[in-house]
C-alpha cells in the first residue's frame, strides 16, 4: 500500500510555492518529501519538521541552525539548502534533491565493498566534513544513512540537523545526541564533541565499508556504549583477511579512543586516506571481498579479538600482538614443534657463522651492521613544522606523523619535541614523529569590532583561533563590511583552534518600495532613489498589470535589505486571454459563480423594477475571449 496517499501534505502547495509530490523518508525529527519549486520549475527535497515538534523552540532552533550552517558551506559534496520557512504548523527546509540511494542501502545490499570503492566514498565525505570543520562546524551524526550516493556517482553528506559550532560545548542531560554505533568515546563520557568526533565516526564508517559489519555490536545500546569506551575498534583485516596493513592503520588512527591521538579534523584524515591509497597496488584496491563475509560477520559481531602476529626469529615472543599487522594464529602444536625442532639447530648455525667470520677476519661486516646502517635524528626543536619535515627528509628519515600539544613557551606551529628525540641513534631508513606546538592552552579572543572581515580573520588566525561562520546583519552603528561582534565575544578565553563566529554589518536597513504596476524605467528610478539596484528578468509573465509594466518584484514591498542590494523585477506581458462562459438564461448567483471560477470579476445590472433572477445578456458573449481578471457585466430581464 502506498502510505504517501495517507500523508496530508502530499499534493499540497506549501507556502504558495512548493508542490509536495511524494514522501521519500520519515525520521525521528522530520519527514522528507520530493517536491517541485513552482517558481523556479525544479525538483527539490523538502524536509518538514513533524508538527508535534514545531511548538518546541529548541527543535525549531536546531532546524533553522541546520539551514544557516549548510547554506554557508556551498561545497559540492554537501547537500545544499535553498530556502527555509514555515506555514502554519509546518516548518521546512527546501534542499537539493539527490536521486540515488544512501550508503546504508549499498551496505545492506552488498555487504563489504572493494577497497577502491570504500576510499572513493570516504574521501568526498571527508572533503565535505573538512569544509564544515574549517568553517567552524561539527556534524555530530555521521553514519551511512547520511551519505547519499547519486545515480551519477556523486557522493554527498546530508542531515546537518545536529551541527554545532566547534567551540560550543554540548552537554547531554540523560540523552546522547547522535547514533550510538558511531559515537566517539568523549561524546558518550563527557557529552562533548569537536571535529575529532566526526573523525571517529568516519573511521567506524570506513570499517563498516571494508568489512560489511559494525565494529561494536550488542543486544542493547548500553553494550555498544561500553565497547566504545573500553575496547579499541578491531583491525578490519581481522574480519576480512588479506586487507592491506595501510587500511588497518587508517582505521586505527581515525578511531583512537583518545581524541588527542586522532587526526585533528577531516582535512587531516583525508590526507592520511590519500597517503594510504598511494601505498596500495591496483590488486589491493580492487580485491573482491570474500563472498562468505556475511556468515563471518554474524560470529564476529559478538566478540572482539586480537590475533597474534607471527614474528621473525629473535624479534619477540609469542606474547607480542599487533592491531596493524595481523596473521592467522598458528595451530597449537606448530609453535611447539618449531621451538623443539628448530631451536637447537638454529643456535648451532649462528655459532658456526660467527666462528667463520672471526676466522676470516671479516670485521667490516660487523661495523656495517652496528654503525653503517644507523644515523642520528637531526635537531628540529624550535623549527617550523615545514622546516623540521625538510630536515628529516634530508637525513633520509621518514615522517611517522605529527602530534600537536599545548605549550606556554614555544610559539604555535614550532616543534617542541620528537620521537625519537633529537640526536638519538636511529636506523638510516627509520621514521620520526614530530610534536608541534598548538600554542598556549588558553588564548584570548582579540577585539576585531569595526575592522574589515579580512582583517578580523587575520587577527583571529594570528591569535591561534579559527575564523568560523560569517553572518551578516543590519547595523545603524557600523558601516557595511565592518565587523559588528564575534561569538564568543572579545576577551573570552578559549582553547587554540576553537572557532569564532563573525558578524559583519550590512549597514543601515533600507525598506523595499512597491514598484509593481510601474514601467521598468520608473521602477528602476524609484529603486535608485532608495540606493537599490534593479535587475530585470528576461522572461515575461501574464498578470493583471499592463504589458511592459512590473508584474512581480523580489524582495517584496516592505522587506528590509542593505543599501546597494538588488531587487529583481519580472515584467508583465499583459493579462492572459481566457474563454468566457455562456451564462445567459442561468440564475444570477449561478452565473456569478461560474464567471468568477473562470477568473473574471462580475457586475450585475438589474433594470429598474426588475424582479427577475435570470440572466438575459452578458457584456462579453459566451465563447469569446477576455483578459483574465477583467469584469463581465450580466444583465437580468426588465419589465
Amino acid at each position: 500500500m502506498d502510505t504517501t496517499l495517507q500523508d496530508p501534505l502530499v499534493g499540497q502547495l506549501l507556502d504558495g510555492r512548493y508542490r509536495v509530490d511524494a514522501r521519500i523518508a520519515v525520521g525521528g525529527m522530520a519527514t522528507v518529501y520530493r517536491a517541485m519549486d513552482t517558481r523556479l520549475d525544479r525538483v527539490l527535497a523538502l524536509k518538514v519538521m513533524h508538527p508535534a515538534l514545531a511548538t518546541d523552540a529548541s527543535f525549531v532552533e536546531r532546524f533553522i541552525r541546520e539551514a544557516k550552517s549548510v547554506a554557508g558551506l556551498a561545497h559540492p559534496n554537501v547537500v545544499g539548502v535553498f530556502d527555509q520557512g514555515a506555514q502554519e504548523q509546518y516548518v521546512y527546509l527546501a534542499m537539493e534533491y539527490v536521486a540515488g540511494c544512501t550508503l546504508r542501502d549499498v551496505l545492506r545490499e552488498r555487504g563489504a565493498l572493494q577497497t577502491r570503492a570504500a576510499l572513493d566514498i570516504l574521501e568526498p565525505v571527508l572533503a565535505a566534513l573538512g569544509a564544515a570543520h574549517r568553517a567552524g562546524f561539527v556534524h555530530r551524526d555521521m553514519k551511512p544513512e547520511n551519505v547519499l550516493i547519486g545515480d551519477d556517482g556523486r557522493v554527498k553528506v546530508a542531515d546537518f540537523g545536529l551541527v554545532r559550532a566547534v567551540g560550543t560545548v554540548t552537554n547531554t542531560t540523560g540523552a546522547i545526541l547522535g547514533t550510538v554505533s558511531y559515537l566517539a568515546p568523549e561524546q558518550i563520557e563527557h557529552g562533548t564533541a569537536d571535529t575529532r568526533a566526526d573523525v571517529y565516526a568516519c573511521g567506524v564508517v570506513l570499517y563498516e565499508m571494508l568489512t560489511g559489519a559494525k565494529p561494536h555490536t550488542g543486544e542493547s545500546p548500553a553494550q555498544v556504549i561500553y565497547q566504545h569506551l573500553n575496547e579499541d575498534v578491531p583491525a578490519p583485516s581481522a574480519l576480512v583477511p588479506g586487507l592491506a596493513p595501510e587500511l588497518d592503520r587508517l582505521v586505527a588512527s581515525a578511531t583512537a579512543r583518545d581524541p588527542e591521538v586522532r587526526p585533528f579534523d577531516a582535512v587531516a584524515l583525508l590526507a592520511e586516506s590519500r597517503d594510504a591509497r598511494a601505498g596500495l597496488t591496483d590488486a589491493q584496491l580492487d580485491a573482491v571481498p570474500p563472498q562468505a563475509l556475511a556468515e563471518v560477520r554474524d560470529a564476529a559481531e559478538d566478540r572482539t579479538s586480537v590475533i597474534p602476529r607471527v614474528l621473525p626469529p629473535g624479534q619477540g615472543t609469542a606474547h607480542h600482538t599487533s592491531r596493524l599487522e595481523m596473521a592467522p594464529p598458528l595451530p597449537p602444536e606448530r609453535p611447539a614443534r618449531r621451538a623443539g625442532l628448530l631451536g637447537g639447530p638454529r643456535r648451532g648455525i649462528v655459532a658456526a657463522v660467527v666462528a667463520v667470520l672471526l676466522v676470516l677476519g671479516i670485521g667490516g661486516g660487523v661495523w656495517y651492521i652496528n654503525s653503517g646502517q644507523f644515523t642520528h635524528v637531526p635537531p628540529v626543536l624550535g623549527q617550523s613544522e615545514k622546516a623540521a619535515k625538510g630536515r628529516l627528509s634530508d637525513a633520509g628519515l621518514e615522517l611517522k606523523g605529527v602530534e600537536r600539544a599545548y605549550s606556554d613557551t614555544v610559539e604555535r606551529g614550532k616543534v617542541i619535541g620528537s620521537d625519537p628525540k633529537s640526536a638519538a641513534r636511529i636506523r638510516g631508513n627509520g621514521s620520526v614523529k614530530l610534536v608541534v606546538s598548538r600554542g598556549p592552552e588558553i588564548v584570548e579572543v582579540p577585539d576585531v569590532e569595526g575592522v574589515t572581515l579580512a582583517e578580523a580573520k587575520r587577527r583571529l588566525t594570528k591569535a591561534g583561533l579559527v575564523p568560523g561562520m560569517t553572518t551578516r546583519e543590519f547595523s545603524e552603528d557600523a558601516a557595511a563590511g565592518e565587523v559588528v561582534r564575534t561569538d564568543p565575544e572579545s576577551g573570552a578565553e578559549r582553547h587554540p583552534d576553537s572557532a569564532v563566529a563573525i558578524v559583519v554589518s550590512k549597514g543601515s536597513p533600507v525598506d523595499v518600495p512597491d514598484v509593481t504596476g510601474l514601467s521598468v524605467e520608473d521602477a528602476t528610478d524609484a529603486l535608485d532613489e532608495e540606493g537599490l539596484k534593479a535587475k530585470v528578468l528576461p522572461d515575461r509573465v501574464n498578470s493583471p498589470e499592463d504589458a511592459g509594466d512590473v508584474a512581480e518584484q523580489s524582495p517584496a514591498e516592505g522587506r528590509e535589505v542593505a543599501e546597494g542590494d538588488t531587487v529583481t523585477l519580472t515584467v508583465s506581458k499583459g493579462p492572459q486571454m481566457i474563454d468566457v462562459p455562456d451564462v445567459t438564461g442561468k440564475d444570477v448567483d449561478d452565473a456569478r459563480s461560474e464567471l468568477e471560477d473562470a477568473g473574471f470579476e462580475v457586475k450585475v445590472d438589474r433594470p429598474f423594477l426588475s424582479f427577475s433572477d435570470t440572466v438575459e445578456s452578458q457584456s462579453v458573449d459566451g465563447g469569446d475571449r477576455a483578459p483574465e481578471g477583467s469584469t463581465i457585466t450580466i444583465k437580468t430581464k426588465g419589465l
